[in-house]
């Protein structure tokens, strides 16, 4: 009977057009408010503060603002450009230093839509003047910026890793070769587009300008060996990662690429506050949400019905991917993460497959949802950058859907390709 109030009274929620983060927290409410578990409404506030009270979760609005200060300022233009002098002169080699340019960029930002806005108004611009497609660039650039959420650090990771209480730095490592799996794939379709379509090339290489070029991004180049080393090393915690690389942004922004004013400082802060206040409102509403999942046994119950179906680990694993590439398409990645962790973990547990396995293929499968209409948020960026309808930009995404599709597939029944498995 819990159950049903409480996912009968979000889904109505939703449907109404209700924010998700209040749609959780008033479906709590309702549930306790029955009076079903013996539940006080003031469990409502103060679990609410309970899930926002962890240090960890201080690493998620760093990220967000060392993002946007970086995706705003010179830095991302410059990166493209040292990406083009190594690449730029084979055939279709701009759009292989879109890919390489968000890896790039994502092992900075931690965030899909901040890599594509950095990238997508860097590169789509040239690319336009070279005679690319427009469209086909646009969702390349929208596709690459789905690693920006799996290279680290990344702001899903830090939350899954909170909810699921594991190691955030054994997250952060069993990250990145899925994410080069991810940019090799993309970067290999890419380059079957620019021999199909006989896109020019670039300058012929040159030493010189590879020298020139890595002098000038240097700045730029070090950040995230800076913040990704001192996590690695042990020097700083993510949560303190976050905040060195906000402090390092201010200094290369103001005083050494000398973009940033202080009229700008105040708008990019403005614009990370608010994208943080969404994130911390959410996980703040799944706190009550979370005790009634708990409370009543919801997943144990769910999981034990599954099961049920049947114990072959692999079927299962399968039917829990659909559900989370189904999820990506119509939630936003951190709603996702939030809401259906809780639901999921105690069947992962209960199959044996690891939790740090689960939270990466979790977070991939998730980030796919970044270019999976309606909720597409890199396709409404990379939109917004070339002016061009998102049904255009929609269909030529699906190329590169697929590739990152088949990459999810694979890093659920191959759990080999994560370190430590």
């Amino acid at each position: 009977m819990a159950a049903a109030i409480l996912f009968s009274v979000f889904i109505a929620l939703l449907l109404m057009g209700v924010p998700v983060a209040f749609a959780i927290g008033s479906a709590a409410a309702a549930t306790i408010a029955s009076g079903l578990g013996g539940g006080k409404l003031l469990m409502v506030v103060q679990r609410m503060f309970e899930s926002c009270n962890s240090f960890s979760l201080i690493a998620v609005p760093f990220f967000i603002l060392a993002g946007d200060l970086l995706s705003r300022g010179r830095i991302s233009r410059l990166l493209v450009e040292f990406c083009e002098s190594i690449l730029g002169m084979i055939r279709g080699g701009l759009s292989v230093v879109s890919v390489l340019a968000g890896m790039f960029f994502a092992a900075i930002s931690g965030s899909g839509a901040a890599t594509t806005a950095a990238v997508g108004g860097a590169l789509i611009p040239e690319l336009r003047t070279r005679g690319y497609r427009v469209d086909s660039s646009a969702a390349l650039i929208a596709a690459a910026g789905t690693i920006g959420v799996v290279i680290p650090p990344s702001v899903p990771m830090v939350l899954y890793a909170v909810i699921a209480e594991v190691s955030v730095n054994s997250l952060f490592k069993a990250g990145f070769i899925p994410g080069f799996i991810m940019g090799g794939i993309l970067i290999a379709i890419a380059l079957y587009e620019g021999y199909r379509h006989r896109y020019t090339k670039g300058d012929s290489f040159s030493l010189m300008r590879v020298f020139r070029t890595f002098l000038i991004a240097l700045p730029g180049i070090m950040m995230p060996l800076i913040i990704l080393g001192g996590i690695f090393s042990g020097v700083f915690t993510p949560s303190e990662a976050a905040a060195v690389a906000v402090a390092y942004a201010v200094f290369v922004s103001a005083f050494i690429y000398r973009d940033l004013t202080w009229k700008k400082l105040f708008e990019i802060m403005l614009g990370s506050a608010r994208t943080s206040s969404v994130i911390m409102i959410i996980i703040a509403c799944s706190g009550p949400f979370g005790w009634c999942l708990a409370n009543w046994k919801i997943p144990e119950t769910l999981s034990a019905a599954v099961l049920s179906i049947s114990n072959n680990k692999y079927i299962i694993m399968l039917l829990i991917s659909i559900i989370i590439l189904i999820a990506g398409v119509f939630m936003e990645t951190s709603s996702a993460i939030i809401l259906l962790t809780p639901v999921f973990l105690p069947l992962v547990r209960a199959l044996g497959v690891s939790t740090l396995h689960f939270g990466v293929l979790f977070v991939v499968g998730i980030a796919i949802g970044m270019i999976t209409p309606p909720v597409a948020i890199n396709l409404f960026v990379a939109s917004g950058i070339t002016g061009l309808p998102l049904e255009k930009v929609s269909r030529a995404v699906v190329p590169y859907l697929i590739g990152l599709i088949l990459v999810f597939l694979m890093i659920v029944f191959v759990p080999l390709c994560l370190p430590g498995l």
